[in-house]
């Protein structure tokens, strides 16, 4: 039989963590469920402890950092991460892992399917589209919902998946990975909940949107530098032609070479377009490399 733990980082949680941990217990009752706590300052470890989970502190903010640590201390062959604020519903965790195990996936999403108007705020879903859109663009994705919390892991992905954010951008990066190395995933319909009166989500739309961006483009340069440094590339060399083209114009009509420090900005900016081609010609080279070693990694490991 495979174990099971669940894994719930959260952050400030005590009118909500007692739900789900107890509502998880019901649903999965033979998985061990950890809550990792990332330095409440109220009575969120204690209630947990009282609830039946095995507690543990994480001192470096960020839910990024969370998941680093959950997925370097624990070892089981299912993974249940789930957020522990009580808007995903814990009686779809035993399908998702069904069909963990019977699609022979490494990671199946809950996409959110919100049960009231409140559940989702307008500005998280215009964000949320957004960056499904863009990864659609960058990554040729198709996730439908890749900022969802509620995800069901292979020990495969969650031991060959060398996290780097350190925030909300988790979440964004975990679709990356399995999408750079061509991971096996799938998703299914989840109820997901208001929060409760009581509780408060620690998400800043514009601050941690913002951030959320740079993640992405940071995995891009390190994933698809050609991409990245081309369209640098490009935007420089198109910048340049803009600004020489009324001096050419100018030079064939009366042998005068006018506005010189014009001259000199086309100048480097087609220097900056040939040399950012070059760097992602040459970094593609090195990602292809790490790449092939992500994959190789991946492989050694047994989905059993």
């Amino acid at each position: 039989m495979k174990s099971v733990v669940v894994l719930i980082p959260c952050y400030n949680e005590e009118n909500t963590i007692t739900s789900v941990v107890n509502s998880f217990k019901e649903y999965l009752p033979c998985a061990t469920i950890y809550v990792y706590d990332n330095g409440s300052t109220d009575d969120t470890v204690k209630v947990a402890k009282e609830a039946g989970a095995i507690v543990v502190s994480v001192q470096n903010r960020g839910k990024g950092n969370v998941v680093r640590k959950m997925f370097a201390d624990i070892n089981a062959d299912i993974f249940v991460m789930v957020d522990g604020d009580s808007t995903y519903t814990a009686a779809d965790a035993p399908r998702m892992v069904d069909l963990l195990i019977s699609a022979n996936v490494d990671m199946v999403v809950a996409v959110r399917n919100a049960k009231s108007e409140n559940a989702y705020r307008s500005w998280h879903k215009i964000g949320n589209k957004f960056f499904n859109f863009i990864l659609k663009v960058l990554f040729n994705s198709t996730y439908r919902d890749i900022f969802s919390g509620y995800r069901v892991f292979s020990r495969r992905f969650v031991k060959t998946f060398p996290v780097a954010s350190g925030g909300f951008d988790i979440e964004a990066e975990l679709s990356i990975h399995s999408l750079t190395l061509s991971i096996p995933f799938a998703e299914i319909e989840s109820a997901y909940l208001e929060r409760p009166a009581n509780s408060n989500s620690k998400l800043q739309t514009f601050r941690d949107g913002f951030r959320i961006l740079c993640s992405i483009l940071r995995l891009l340069k390190e994933t698809k530098p050609l991409l990245f440094f081309g369209a640098i590339s490009l935007i420089a060399f198109i910048l340049a032609l803009i600004f020489v083209y009324p001096i050419i114009v100018a030079f064939f009509e009366t042998g005068l070479v006018p506005r010189l420090p014009t001259v000199v900005l086309s100048s480097g900016l087609m220097m900056i377009s040939f040399l950012s081609l070059t760097c992602g010609m040459i970094l593609d080279s090195v990602s292809q490399a790490r790449l092939e070693m992500k994959k190789l990694h991946y492989l050694m490991l047994t989905m059993d």
